[in-house]
């Protein structure tokens, strides 16, 4: 990557650590060189016209991925395509670091419903294309190891140390517990997605218990074994309740992503897990699969970190809804980009202040709504 040399972003209102002024931030080398106080706008420099500067957008878990892979039910797009596609998305709206979400652990065994192995392959494009230097922004890989699967620990198998694998998520949809408790809402995502019939979904279920029972401890404890290989951080996925968290500290997580309850949110700040929540979640008012609402944790001081989830634009309205919510636009901006960095231990980015990355973003707020005006990563205009 060629280094822009000496660029300042000036006149703008930088929201740094625990704070927001009205200054300038001068980029070097691909690094943040100087940040200083004041309105001024010296020869050569960006006016900002008081627009924010932040620092780029940390997400650590989507799906947005594969709905370019598979733009409609059945349609597999070529895949060097959909991920210039998809990277570019993300830099449109600000993410300049993405943690790509990819299920390993599989159930080829099923004649309907089935689902296979994809991962191994997938992540050779994606860094292949990353080497090339055809991608905009920073990837890393998030593997989602499916707990109720028949084919996780051959998967993760296939994967080192040098894959850039950033995080391993405990994913355990198992029927009846965690985000698939209540079965009624189990039914209607399994019948509407693959056509079953009611006999069809009973049998679905019995066979997911049956699997989860007798394969379920193995791979949770290859899926723990295999993050501490990688160098990954771990993350919990739907804790509900106090003893699914204990699991979590347990095993060593270091984030939790979308507690289902109010109950697990409170347990995993107890055990100095952080907290990850939805952006769409909070945008929409509610969870779509009716557990607990991003703002109920907000309001509780129980939210840490925010994922755009399915939707990348969510991400940045999210930081500053809870900007709003909180009164503090410093620590709502921090849900997005300090927070989650923090949590996948890098330590290199999330924050303005000198040494960091030079990965910005300045953005103008148009009422509930936002614009994203210039995206850069290692300070190269990449948006």
């Amino acid at each position: 990557m060629t280094m822009e040399r000496d660029l300042v972003l000036a006149n703008a209102t930088l929201v740094l650590p625990g704070e927001v002024l009205r200054g300038s931030v001068r980029l070097s080398g691909g690094q943040i060189a100087e940040i200083s106080q004041g309105v001024g706008v010296p020869a050569g420099a960006i006016d900002c016209d008081g627009d924010l500067v932040m620092p780029g957008l940390i997400e650590l878990h989507t799906d947005n991925l594969e709905r370019h892979i598979e733009p409609r039910p059945k349609v597999n797009w070529p895949h060097a395509s959909a991920i210039i596609a998809h990277d570019a998305e993300l830099a449109s709206v600000g993410i300049t670091t993405v943690f790509d979400a990819l299920r390993v652990g599989s159930v080829p065994s099923k004649a309907k419903g089935n689902y296979g192995e994809y991962a191994r392959a997938l992540a050779n494009e994606i860094l292949d294309l990353r080497a090339r230097g055809a991608l905009r922004i920073s990837h890393f890989l998030h593997l989602r190891a499916e707990i109720c699967s028949e084919t996780l620990v051959e998967e993760m198998a296939k994967f080192g140390p040098d894959d850039r694998i950033g995080i391993v998520s405990l994913m355990d949809h198992t029927p009846g517990q965690r985000q698939f408790r209540v079965l009624t809402q189990l039914r209607n995502y399994v019948m509407g997605k693959h056509g079953y019939s009611e006999a069809e979904f009973d049998e679905h279920v019995r066979g997911q218990q049956a699997l989860s029972a007798r394969m379920g401890a193995l791979h949770e404890a290859v899926a723990v074994a295999e993050a501490r290989r990688y160098g990954a951080v771990l993350a919990s996925h739907d804790d509900t309740d106090v003893a699914h968290v204990g699991r979590s500290a347990r095993d060593g997580v270091t984030f939790a992503e979308f507690p289902t309850t109010l109950e697990a949110a409170a347990a995993c700040r107890g055990h100095g897990i952080a907290v990850m929540m939805g952006a769409p979640n909070l945008i929409r008012g509610g969870s779509h699969s009716g557990n607990v609402a991003a703002a109920e944790l907000a309001r509780a001081d129980l939210l840490d970190i925010v994922s755009s989830d399915y939707v990348p634009s969510a991400l940045l309205t999210a930081g500053l809804m809870l900007g709003d919510l909180w009164g503090d636009l410093a620590r709502g901006v921090g849900t997005i980009t300090r927070a989650p960095a923090a949590a996948a231990g890098l330590k290199d980015r999330g924050h303005l202040d000198i040494g960091a990355r030079g990965d910005l973003i300045r953005v103008r707020r148009l009422g509930d709504a936002a614009v994203v005006r210039g995206v850069w990563v290692q300070a190269q205009r990449v948006g």
